[in-house]
């Protein structure tokens, strides 16, 4: 084959734990009698709460295929690319098992909110039957020289002071701010989803509210804008180079002769998975490489029934571009190439387009 799938899992596949019923049927038309994949075929997901290798296994019980931790790619599988990070104390912000995700990555020395918590106790104050009794904090000599975030986390008001504290005294929390730490130590972020589909009628916060709300309260305070050192997780450029990393991976694995000239990704996010495509679509084409096509499906977060506006004059307000800050509305960038009912039509799409009969 000349072509590979990327596949978003939330929208896509399923909606919170049940699977969507074309997903089924799409990958018994993806492999082989002995389940072998007949395509490369990766999970791009900007979930970032588990270990790839638990994703793969609820995909394989999902989808009835099997699946290797190898097809999987989490929002922070690329941070084990920055290494220069790895040795270094990092405070973690997230939920599921923090602690393990980020050694598998390859940091040493990850330090998660609640530890950072437990040594100052002082630190968090919203809740006041979570206050501490203590008065004094206890000696924490770490200096965290970066801060990771991981996806959103479970008690937001801890999450936004412990890091405002830690960026606003330069990884030493527990010291008196000083507004002259800027720029402020790194900060590395993955999934900016503001919004994400399970089994609710209307789609539900996602990490990138959490850092719209940490974004807006660092500028309130400092009055500069919170600066990112990379964000990860779709529609980041960073995100889309691993996958394509990894569709050739599979594709050197399977000793598949052909040269992969098209990659479709498809997903249900005009803002995440569309746009990202059409991001890394632009810049295929400026390396005269691969192409990379969107596949819109109408089974998540994506509504037919809504239009993005294509006057770019009209004022683009939050409540229409629901990117990160730092990306730009370009109302072609979220202009899938296809769009079709479910994740089934998609695959049935790329076979007739690629004129590939399994």
């Amino acid at each position: 084959p000349s072509f590979g799938f990327l596949f978003d899992i939330d929208g896509v596949l399923i909606r919170g734990k049940t699977p969507i019923p074309a997903a089924k049927t799409a990958f018994q038309k993806l492999v082989n009698s002995q389940g072998q994949f007949l395509v490369p075929v990766v999970f791009v997901t900007n979930a970032g709460n588990c270990l790839r290798q638990k994703k793969a296994d609820q995909l394989s019980h999902l989808l009835g295929v099997p699946i290797s931790q190898d097809q999987v790619m989490m929002s922070h599988s690329p941070l084990r690319m920055f290494k220069r990070y790895h040795e270094k104390c990092v405070l973690v912000s997230g939920q599921g098992p923090l602690l393990d995700i980020a050694q598998d990555l390859g940091f040493c020395q990850p330090i998660t909110i609640e530890t950072l918590r437990e040594k100052h106790p002082l630190l968090d104050a919203v809740d006041h039957d979570r206050r501490s009794n203590i008065l004094v904090s206890v000696h924490f000599c770490f200096k965290m020289i970066s801060v990771v975030l991981f996806g959103e986390p479970v008690r937001w008001e801890t999450n936004l002071q412990l890091i405002i504290d830690v960026l606003l005294t330069s990884g030493y929390p527990g010291n008196p701010y000083h507004h002259k730490n800027y720029p402020h130590i790194p900060v590395l972020a993955c999934n900016m989803d503001l919004m994400w589909v399970a089994e609710a009628q209307s789609p539900r916060f996602g990490h990138g509210t959490f850092m719209v709300c940490l974004e807006n309260i660092y500028k309130k305070i400092t009055g500069k804008d919170l600066k990112y050192e990379a964000l990860m997780g779709k529609p980041s450029r960073v995100t889309y180079q691993y996958a394509e990393y990894l569709i050739r991976a599979q594709a050197a694995e399977r000793q598949w002769k052909q040269p992969i000239l098209t990659l479709y990704a498809v997903g249900d996010n005009l803002m995440t998975d569309v746009y990202g495509a059409n991001l890394w679509e632009n810049e295929l084409a400026l390396a005269a490489a691969a192409h990379c096509r969107s596949v819109l499906v109408c089974t998540g977060v994506y509504n037919p029934h809504t239009e993005v506006p294509l006057d770019t004059r009209e004022s683009i307000t939050e409540t229409v571009f629901h990117g990160h800050r730092d990306f730009r509305f370009d109302p072609g960038l979220v202009e899938p190439d296809h769009i079709v009912p479910d994740v089934d039509a998609a695959v049935d799409l790329v076979f007739q387009l690629e004129n590939f009969a399994p």
